[in-house]
């Protein structure tokens, strides 16, 4: 036998032997995935039998599978048929409720961030707060859909929400008017005659076509020192919207990448020529409810050296979801990818850290406003 076909030979039997270990472990990952699942029987049939209160099953089958899902991450989650109707009016911009962004951690619904001018946001519900119970009702045990289908109610009808806070020693009771929330992601005003503030409140549809046209006409002013970007209190929406507003403010580089299992996900995004606001100087203003979107502007400006971040460290939201409907007409919303700062850094429980770091001063602070000293301090930062 010649030195080829010799090691032919060889490889044959290396991958016959691969291949039959690889079967043997293939089948004995089937056999123990069966054995579970004949134990998840066995115990919704202990549970139907032996609970002191009879069971309805096809609720206990949904809870099962969004278990599974949050289990995963807290922002993975399964929707009934129900639920998935209901939460497809919320891409119209107008919905009723209380005007939050929340999340689910350690088996309570977490506050991301009050939208601005929304019920919520005027009665003094923050970024981080804990909602444990609503209307009286304990949220322990309940699915993030389902808390939010009890926040939900005809409009001009009241909710109380009982939250925790980091630095209140007792649950602190909201009372909340719902209302019709209509979202206007973009506001824009000259501060002083030089300086330029643009607020971002969400990464919508439009926020960009906004954004460009408020600093089309902020730019005609001569007397223009620099820019603020308000991305406090901002959730996050759009990836696509978050990439061209980043890109406003850059020359080029790197803006995001993501990767995830699939092919599709791994994509990395560079910003084009042209800053609209030609060098100026710009401080982005940030918070604990600056999330997902805001993050990557944010941290896509700070790595670049192109703007000073002032304010606290953002949420953490570094992931990408999607929304998979289902044959039964429901849908699950999984992380498919997580983002990737230009330096490589990721977001997720991590966050954007401030260059400059300036605390919201107490319970009567303000976004916009005479109490709004993290704002304050960006305009005399400016000047100089």
């Amino acid at each position: 036998m010649n030195v080829v076909n010799f090691s032919k030979y060889v490889l044959i039997i290396i991958a016959f032997v691969l291949l039959n270990i690889f079967s043997k472990s293939y089948s004995q990952n089937i056999d123990k995935l069966y054995q579970k699942i004949d134990l998840f029987s066995e115990v919704l049939e202990k549970v139907q039998d032996d609970y002191w209160e009879e069971i309805d099953q096809l609720d206990a089958m949904d809870s099962a599978i969004n278990g599974l899902l949050q289990s995963l991450d807290p922002y993975s989650g399964y929707m009934n048929p129900e639920i998935f109707k209901e939460s497809q009016t919320d891409t119209s911009g107008e919905f009723g409720g209380l005007g939050i962004e929340v999340s689910m951690e350690s088996g309570v619904v977490k506050v991301i961030t009050p939208i601005d001018n929304t019920p919520a946001a005027k009665a003094g519900v923050k970024a981080g707060d804990y909602i444990i119970k609503i209307n009286n009702e304990q949220v322990r045990g309940k699915t993030l859909m389902e808390a939010v289908s009890l926040m939900r109610g005809p409009v001009g009808t009241s909710i109380e929400i009982t939250i925790r806070r980091e630095n209140l020693k007792r649950a602190k009771i909201i009372k909340i008017k719902r209302e019709i929330i209509e979202i206007q992601s973009v506001a824009a005003k000259l501060i002083d005659n030089k300086v330029g503030y643009l607020r971002l409140r969400a990464f919508n549809e439009n926020s960009s076509e906004q954004l460009s046209k408020e600093i089309s006409k902020i730019e005609k002013n001569k007397n223009l020192i620099g820019y603020i970007l308000d991305l406090r209190n901002n959730p996050g929406g759009l990836l696509y919207q978050a990439i061209r507003i980043s890109d406003f403010f850059m020359e080029d580089g790197e803006i995001v990448s993501t990767k995830g299992r699939r092919l599709k996900e791994n994509r990395k995004f560079f910003a084009e020529k042209g800053d609209k606001i030609k060098g100026k100087p710009l401080i982005v203003l940030i918070n604990n409810g600056s999330a997902s979107a805001s993050e990557i502007v944010a941290g896509a400006l700070q790595d670049h050296k192109r703007a000073i971040l002032l304010g606290e460290s953002t949420f953490g939201k570094g992931s990408v979801q999607s929304i998979i409907p289902l044959r039964n007409k429901g849908a699950i919303r999984l992380t498919v990818s997580k983002y990737f700062l230009p330096s490589g850094k990721s977001i997720s429980n991590v966050g954007v850290i401030p260059d400059i770091k300036v605390e919201e001063t107490g319970e009567e602070f303000s976004i916009n406003t005479d109490t709004d000293n993290q704002l304050n301090y960006a305009l005399k930062l400016l000047a100089g």
